[in-house]
């Protein structure tokens, strides 16, 4: 089966994107699954994440203006299966540079491409910064699916309806004529809460089977891994959490029909 690129992105900050890409990207590659995670946000969040020091020089900002290989890039992880190309902050001027460069949406898919024809992974994760920027715009075009986290809260949707409008645009210009939303997990769930449990619903009247089943509750553990470098599934194995992107994991290879 060919490398499959899912690009991780909300244009809302704190919804658990970043959060969902390490801990998804550490579940599936314990399934078996080969995985890249690219940071590709300036904040450089997944890349701690996974334990890597967050360096200069280290992340894809001179590969997308030209310089070097992506597979030069490539680090692993302390975790099996489970590689990252590292984020750093001077990839906060790539937004500014690439609008101005030549075919500047197709930066991502062409540095991309020597790293899906070299067979090493399964499955690529774009951790997209939280913004419709050049970057996640990038990501977009190069992705196969877009993965959607939405928190459990009042404005949940209204996300989804900025960024389905932005898909359209995309495919329309026929800069990526097939993508679409793979799917949209549903984040920082609380069962106490009828919020939560009304606003779940709501995304499933209106989004039917786009949203996965799995939701991923607020979990203090969840908060906490980040700071020691480890997904969850590493730092608490028995937590919530770590069961809840366990079984996540298992629905999205179902859904990509492994």
């Amino acid at each position: 089966m060919p490398t499959k690129v899912i690009a991780v992105a909300n244009q809302k900050g704190g919804v658990g994107k970043t959060t969902t890409a390490v801990n998804l990207s550490a579940s599936l590659a314990a399934a078996g699954q080969r995985v890249l995670l690219f940071d590709l946000d300036p904040q450089a969040n997944a890349t701690s994440g996974v334990g890597l020091e967050k360096i200069e020089g280290a992340s894809a900002y001179g590969v997308l203006l030209g310089e070097g290989s992506l597979l030069d890039k490539i680090k692993p992880t302390h975790f099996e299966r489970l590689a990252a190309v590292p984020s750093e902050v001077d990839l906060c001027a790539a937004d500014v540079e690439l609008s101005r460069m030549e075919n500047h949406l197709f930066r991502v898919a062409q540095a991309l491409k020597p790293v899906v024809e070299s067979g090493r992974f399964d499955l690529i994760l774009i951790d997209c910064p939280p913004s419709l920027g050049v970057l996640t715009l990038n990501a977009f075009t190069a992705s196969d699916g877009v993965l959607v986290p939405l928190q459990c809260e009042y404005y949940a949707l209204e996300g989804i309806s900025m960024m389905t409008r932005v898909l359209g645009q995309l495919q329309a210009a026929n800069v990526n004529p097939h993508l679409e939303i793979f799917g949209v997990v549903m984040t920082m769930f609380d069962g106490r809460t009828k919020l939560s449990n009304e606003v779940v619903g709501e995304v499933r009247n209106l989004l039917g089977a786009k949203v996965f089943e799995t939701v991923i509750p607020r979990s203090t553990r969840l908060a906490e891994a980040p700071s020691f470098g480890k997904p969850i599934m590493y730092y608490d194995k028995y937590s919530s959490g770590a069961a809840a992107y366990d079984v996540l994991a298992q629905e999205f290879l179902a859904r990509l029909g492994n």
